[in-house]
């Protein structure tokens, strides 16, 4: 196995319940007006899940473009995560919380070409260890950009 498959390889259930029980600390975090972690901004991503139609709150980091945020759905390397498929399905169905501030209704474009090197360009600029995380994944990251409503 090389490394890039383990990287790859599907979280456990243990591994599973740290990250919903650490993104459900960070949520709250953020919606109390603590909204930096590890050197980036922190957002909360809410989406409503495409199967089943609850609502997801998802901490994100985040890269300003303009009025717009960028965000890297990297699924820890594993594959895409649930929220980029919510958005997919609904790219108007979604909201985001910035620190302290209640939720914002947005719209979510997945970049592609060039519109997508440009915004990693700026991402990768800001927070190198997004190259680093990438380099370690078969798949390309997506970018995806939302944008208020």
């Amino acid at each position: 196995m090389t490394n890039s498959d383990k990287t790859d390889a599907r979280p456990g259930r243990l591994s599973l319940w740290f990250q919903r029980r650490s993104n459900t600390r960070t949520v709250a975090r953020v919606r109390a007006g603590k909204g930096r972690s590890m050197g980036m901004d922190l957002l909360v991503l809410t989406t409503t899940g495409r199967r089943t139609g609850r609502r997801h709150d998802t901490p994100l980091s985040w890269f300003a473009e303009g009025e717009a945020w960028l965000v890297v759905a990297s699924g820890g390397g594993a594959g895409s995560p649930q929220w980029l498929r919510n958005l997919v399905a609904d790219p108007d169905g979604a909201a985001v919380e910035l620190p302290g501030q209640g939720p914002r209704p947005v719209r979510s474009e997945v970049l592609d070409g060039p519109e997508r090197e440009r915004a990693w360009a700026r991402i990768v600029a800001a927070q190198p260890r997004y190259a680093k995380y990438q380099g370690r994944s078969e798949r390309v990251y997506p970018v995806v950009r939302l944008t208020a409503r």
